[in-house]
């Protein structure tokens, strides 16, 4: 098994379930076509989007992804460390756990950036041509080959200045047990733009289930089948803990940059105290 294309044990049956409160399936379906119907409008805003001056365009964007996980029925709650709205001049890696189709959009209202995902994604409806229109550099995941190019393409838009996010992981894990290990292919590219990493993490919660897997999005399982779990799930809440940045050099190289970052993720002791909360 290639270390680039890296395989989680979860499974939607062992994984992605929810046993806790759920919504009556009128209100579901409401919070279901209102996710979609903000979704759709965001890929048909993009044009337009991509004119503003970058501070107004991650303004907007911020704010319509954080209305997209609101209007599926999800609570958002930030914490951790100030980020800096200015974009870096030497670009910036976010890096962070991967449970679900919802960390795109959870990322974005935290700190928008150009995402790198898998290639699949591209077809997918709605995510798909908002992703492509938005920006995202796709990989292809199964190509070894490929994976020079990648890394060059993600070190030209970190040293233009782009901020960009990538889920090391490379595939989803259910977030019970912290996930998979940091692939260090994508932090050679903060090394070679001399851009910092910034690591993020991400849970999903309910009040009466604690870590949910309802927001779990793992093997093979579709995507419809994820979002009106999503929906259906009621007290929802995504939390994404922002860390302090990992500066560039400093004798990294990435394979410690991928280490420094995985530790900060996993650790309970890198958690600062809330700097915003949105319910």
């Amino acid at each position: 098994m290639s270390a680039w294309l890296p395989v989680a044990p979860c499974t939607p049956r062992d994984c992605a379930h929810h046993a806790g409160a759920r919504r009556a399936a009128v209100p579901a379906v409401a919070l279901l076509l209102a996710g979609c119907a903000l979704a759709l409008l965001g890929v048909l805003a993009v044009p337009a989007v991509l004119l503003l001056a970058p501070p107004s365009r991650d303004r907007l964007v911020r704010r319509w992804a954080y209305a997209v996980v609101r209007a599926f029925g999800v609570r958002v709650r930030v914490t951790g460390c100030p980020v800096e709205r200015e974009r870096p001049p030497t670009g910036e890696l976010v890096v962070a756990n991967h449970v679900s189709w919802l960390d795109i959009p959870l990322v974005a209202a935290a700190l928008p950036a150009r995402m790198v995902a898998k290639s699949e994604i591209r077809n997918w409806p709605l995510l798909g041509p908002l992703a492509a229109l938005g920006g995202t550099l796709f990989i292809e995941r199964d190509r070894l080959r490929a994976l020079p190019h990648t890394v060059r393409s993600l070190a030209g838009a970190l040293a233009s200045g782009s901020r960009v996010a990538v889920f090391p992981q490379g595939s989803t894990w259910c977030g019970r047990d912290g996930g998979g290990r940091f692939t260090s292919a994508a932090f050679q590219a903060a090394v070679d733009a001399g851009s910092a990493v910034r690591p993020v993490r991400i849970t999903y919660r309910t009040a009466d289930e604690g870590t949910a897997g309802a927001a779990a999005f793992v093997g093979d399982d579709p995507l419809a089948a994820s979002l009106w779990r999503v929906v259906t799930a009621a007290g929802l809440t995504a939390e994404i803990r922002i860390l302090p940045p990992v500066p560039a050099g400093r004798g990294h190289d990435r394979r410690a940059l991928a280490r420094t970052a995985q530790s900060a993720v996993a650790s309970d002791s890198a958690n600062l105290p809330a700097s915003s909360v949105h319910h």
